[in-house]
């Protein structure tokens, strides 16, 4: 697996590796609990350089990728970003990002192990215009702040700003020496934070500020399991775990990435008609489990009937609970609906998504 430019730097302090889509990931530190009751109460930093970028550069790189994608990204202003997913002329997915429009060319932020075949997808479209792919990985690094305290620790930093850029925007900003850009996140059920785009080359200088920053602020580093209770609890899928090359967006509730007014791109007519009905065969749900320790893949039925499977688990500290994402058909959606676990291994309860506010 490729391994983190920061890998000694976590190793120092306790840190568990996990390889996530053949990238060096830092699961934890020790203690999830209080990883995730720093994202929740205080403010966490999370090492997310795993992530891919894919930019794009030509004069008609925001046309091009316009027609690519379903979100709008040719009136998107100069600094700001979008969620979007790229599908098939069938609809179906072959990823997600997150579009960041700078003045001179567009990054695509991916999960880890989707670069290349974002790009091959891309590549093959790209005919006469006048745009470039340029892998950014090696370039950039995100780490990201998460947390009600975030605004102080970044203040904090020599250099660093008084405000947060407000969700989807960002700002430059220089920290520890390093020109850097901030974007601002949140997620469903209230907690934001923002991500931290830095040159590989100063990620270790700003990592140290951001962590000497915090110490007065609560501030813990976050691994990925601590995250995905996050991510889990906000009711947001993950490409590669909740979402696969076969999933149609709509299907995991993901109208904050499609723009109606937009025109013409690959895959539209797909969406345009789901659009129209009114409804998908099966949709993404959340599903309380108690503690039952169910595996991603489980079956979900309602009698006889297969009605569902479970694609992601952790334990909620918000529902005191394990709680899981997962497909159900749209005739047992109703939150409060009872399901079988495959071969008879109890049932679970279909919930209202986010969990946070549920």
């Amino acid at each position: 697996m490729e391994p983190l430019t920061l890998h000694f730097v976590h190793e120092q302090v306790g840190a568990r590796f996990i390889s996530v889509g053949g990238r060096e990931v830092v699961a934890g530190y020790g203690d999830v609990g209080a990883e995730y009751g720093a994202a929740r109460d205080a403010v966490a930093l999370h090492d997310a350089s795993y992530r891919e970028i894919l930019r794009i550069t030509g004069e008609d790189r925001a046309s091009f990728l316009h027609g690519m994608v379903t979100q709008e990204v040719k009136n998107l202003p100069v600094g700001s970003a979008a969620y979007a997913a790229l599908i098939t002329v069938k609809g179906a997915m072959v990823g997600d990002a997150r579009i960041l429009k700078r003045e001179d060319d567009l990054l695509l932020d991916l999960e880890p192990g989707l670069g290349a075949k974002v790009r091959e997808f891309l590549d093959k479209y790209l005919i006469s215009e006048d745009a470039e792919l340029h892998d950014g990985t090696p370039e950039w690094g995100w780490l990201k702040l998460l947390g009600p305290r975030t605004a102080q620790v970044l203040a904090a930093v020599p250099g660093g700003p008084s405000e947060l850029p407000a969700p989807l925007s960002s700002r430059k900003a220089t920290l520890a020496g390093q020109e850097v850009l901030l974007l601002g996140t949140a997620l469903p059920g209230g907690l934001s934070g923002v991500d931290v785009l830095v040159p590989r080359a100063g990620l270790e200088a700003v990592w140290a500020a951001l962590v000497q920053a915090g110490g007065a602020h609560g501030l813990k580093p976050l691994g990925f399991d601590a995250l995905e209770r996050v991510r889990v609890e906000a009711g947001v899928p993950r490409y590669g775990q909740d979402m696969v090359d076969t999933t149609i967006p709509l299907e995991a509730n993901l109208t904050n990435a499609i723009s109606y007014n937009k025109g013409c791109y690959i895959g539209q007519e797909v969406i345009a008609r789901a659009t129209f009905r009114g409804h998908m065969k099966r949709k993404l749900a959340g599903l309380l489990l108690g503690e039952k320790d169910v595996a991603p893949g489980t079956e979900l039925r309602r009698g006889e009937k297969k009605v569902g499977w479970v694609t992601s688990v952790v334990t909620s500290p918000v529902k005191g609970q394990r709680v899981a994402l997962g497909y159900v058909h749209r005739d047992s959606l109703e939150p409060g609906t009872e399901l079988t676990l495959g071969e008879g291994a109890g049932t679970v309860t279909v919930a209202a998504l986010p969990f946070t506010a549920s």
